[in-house]
């Protein structure tokens, strides 16, 4: 990273989006190192090389066995794990378990040539125990749309700049939201944008990055609870810090209706 379900899917006793350990808000425009396990629905995507496991994409946690990820991080060719409640990606932390997919669904309109309907579901092989290092993230409700400059949070693993090394502590960062209306602009992205996207960021100053694609935009809700608004999706393909470029993330409020019945048939 650059410097700088409703409610059905939640159980046990740690409800969605209420982390045990809050998050430090830094109103400062640029990465930041986040406190130990104050997004605890964040997720490290990692496939196996050579004998050894890599980070690849972020993703979010939205029950105690399902996973949110953009589509664009998952090729069949390649085995996975999630590893969940981690801080530090190079150290072995108390609380943090990695866990073998048992099923992978990707969005049917998905196509590799165009980063529309990015998104995913991992079911993971076993429920995770939700704790105070893991817990999930809220979905929003369906259709809303987040007023433009709304204070979101990008977080993840994500390297400095294109295609370099994954950060080694979990970094968070303030990236305001940019209406379609602005984002869509000439001078913005155009229409490579959709009304089932969410921009945000494009100040030139701090960014989501290689690594923190699939990962969430985290939203305060109306209820004080943590909704995932946004698994991240795209950034310029020159530099991840262009002004008038912000990330692009799919919208999941566009998708709480194939969220559900996705799950529902598995």
């Amino acid at each position: 990273m650059k410097p700088v379900l409703m409610a059905v899917l939640v159980v046990g006793a740690y409800g969605c989006g209420l982390p045990t350990y809050p998050p430090v808000l830094s109103k400062v425009y640029g990465g930041v190192d986040a406190l130990p396990h104050s997004w605890p629905w964040q997720i490290s995507l990692q496939y196996m090389h050579s004998g050894s496991w890599y980070h690849m994409c972020g993703g979010t946690l939205i029950s105690d066995e399902w996973v949110l990820i953009a589509a664009h991080c998952i090729s069949s060719s390649r085995s996975y794990r999630v590893y969940l409640g981690k801080h530090n990606l190079y150290m072995l932390e108390s609380g943090s378990i990695a866990i073998s997919p048992s099923k992978i669904i990707i969005h049917p309109a998905w196509n590799s040539n165009s980063i529309r309907d990015d998104i995913a579901l991992i079911k993971l092989q076993t429920p995770v125990t939700l704790s105070g290092t893991i817990s999930p993230a809220c979905l929003p409700p369906d259709g809303y749309i987040l007023p433009h400059n709304a204070p979101c949070y990008v977080t993840g693993w994500g390297s400095f700049y294109i295609n370099g090394p994954p950060h080694d502590i979990l970094q968070q960062a303030l990236l305001p939201v940019v209406d379609h209306a602005t984002c869509s602009r000439s001078d913005w992205w155009g229409s490579k944008v959709t009304q089932n996207m969410v921009c945000a960021g494009g100040d030139g100053v701090v960014a989501g990055c290689t690594g923190d694609t699939g990962g969430p935009l985290n939203c305060a809700g109306s209820s004080g609870t943590w909704e995932v608004h946004g698994v991240l999706t795209y950034q310029s393909s020159m530099s991840c810090l262009i002004g008038k470029k912000p990330n692009i993330f799919t919208r999941v409020s566009a998708y709480i209706d194939w969220i559900s019945k996705s799950i529902a048939g598995y």
